[in-house]
């Protein structure tokens, strides 16, 4: 399967209030990122930096608050903290003076849950080193690597970066093709990109670029146009496209337009396969059918932007499930990484955007609630192919003309 760069690694910092948990990041950073005080607290929501570390590349740390924080605002930061695992890709426990108890505890067994790789970092090891007995307890018990550690005088940062190095997935650096697997040496693909009002101005979205640029290390050519320009194009191209990506905003024009044994999808779909809970998709896709008067839909945005009046994911996809299904719909909105506000449990569906801001990691365990509650999920152009009855074409680039999705079941 072919590999290429993803989203910046993300790694989360947790730990105790005063464990140094800033004053690490200083260190990996090189230069003074996070606010450094003697003060138990000073960091409360998570922080993210994006930063170059040297051996390791470019990554995402994630400063967080303290584990053991007090109060009602204690609490509430803890729980920013918690929500945190959800982003991260690696996790990097500091504990401090030999002390390990349930705050700790408490969170390994949160790493462990979420599936989340972690490393344990004894820090102020300039004040009290590590104690042997306790370092052969944390290594057998939780199968971890631990490094005794000070910020103060990194002497073994270059041990940290190596353990960083060797504990980080190979999820966070790499991921699925867009299009590479697609295409062959001087294909053509065909990209249909309207220029409405939720275009930016003087610049292409994202998952376009994102494309463009696949198709290019890929030894492919890209050829671009607005969806009024379709029509002529295609008849005149010579050789015809092997691929024909489209917005999902434009899936019925672009249908009419492409001939049929030219396959056809949309940047939407593109990255539901590169980065989404793809098989989920596909299960979930079809459960549009069912939905019922009332049934309540949670559609996911995964980026925060300006809202148009015809927004896609607050006013068009709403308006086209409920035409579809001929039911009133009730829809919740959530974008970024914000807290659900509702239990998963009150939703029939849930809808996510393709994702092109966050990485693969961040967005299926954004899912993750409703997988496991047996929700049905789907992503806009899967859930807009549906609607207006392309779906298996839309999908048969990755499936198969026949629709064979055993691959991702």
């Amino acid at each position: 399967m072919t590999r290429t760069r993803d989203t910046k690694p993300h790694i989360g910092i947790f730990g105790r209030r005063n464990n140094g948990k800033s004053t690490l990041i200083n260190a990996l950073a090189g230069h003074e990122v996070a606010i450094v005080s003697d003060i138990p607290g000073t960091t409360t929501d998570p922080v993210k930096k994006s930063i170059e570390i040297a051996r390791l590349g470019p990554v995402v740390l994630i400063d967080t608050a303290g584990i053991d924080d007090t109060g009602e605002l204690g609490e509430k930061r803890i729980s920013k903290t918690r929500e945190a695992l959800r982003q991260v890709d690696l996790a990097l426990l500091i504990i401090a003076n030999n002390t390990f108890d349930e705050d700790e505890k408490n969170l390994i067994r949160e790493f462990k849950k979420a599936g989340l790789p972690f490393v344990i970092v004894h820090n102020k090891s300039d004040v009290e080193k590590i104690d042997d007995n306790l370092s052969r307890v944390l290594q057998e018990r939780y199968s971890v690597t631990l490094l005794d550690f000070s910020s103060l005088h990194p002497e073994k940062l270059d041990d940290l970066v190596r353990v960083i190095r060797e504990a980080m997935p190979e999820t966070a650096y790499t991921r699925k093709p867009l299009v590479a697997d697609l295409i062959s040496y001087g294909d053509t693909v065909l990209l249909i990109t309207p220029i409405d009002i939720e275009a930016p101005e003087g610049r292409m979205i994202l998952p376009q670029v994102q494309v463009i640029r696949d198709v290019l290390d890929n030894d492919g050519i890209c050829v671009i146009c607005k969806e009024r320009e379709v029509d002529t194009y295609i008849r005149n191209m010579q050789p015809k496209p092997v691929l024909v990506i489209t917005d999902s905003q434009v899936f019925p024009k672009a249908d009419a337009a492409i001939p049929k044994e030219i396959p056809l999808t949309s940047f939407s779909i593109v990255l539901a396969r590169q980065k989404g809970d793809f098989a989920n998709y596909l299960k979930g896709t079809p459960r549009i059918s069912e939905l019922k008067q009332g049934d309540r839909i949670l559609i996911l945005e995964s980026c925060t932007h300006h809202v148009s009046c015809d927004d896609i994911g607050r006013v068009k996809l709403p308006r086209w499930l409920s035409n579809f299904t001929g039911k009133d719909l009730e829809f919740d909105v959530v974008s970024g990484l914000g807290a659900i506000s509702r239990p998963i449990t009150d939703y029939a569906m849930v809808i996510q955007c393709g994702g092109c801001m966050i990485t693969g990691k961040q967005l299926q365990n954004r899912l993750k609630p409703a997988v496991d509650a047996g929700i049905p999920v789907t992503n806009y152009g899967m859930a807009i192919a549906w609607v207006h009855g392309i779906y298996q074409r839309a999908i048969a680039p990755f499936t198969g003309k026949e629709g064979d999705t055993s691959e991702y079941l």
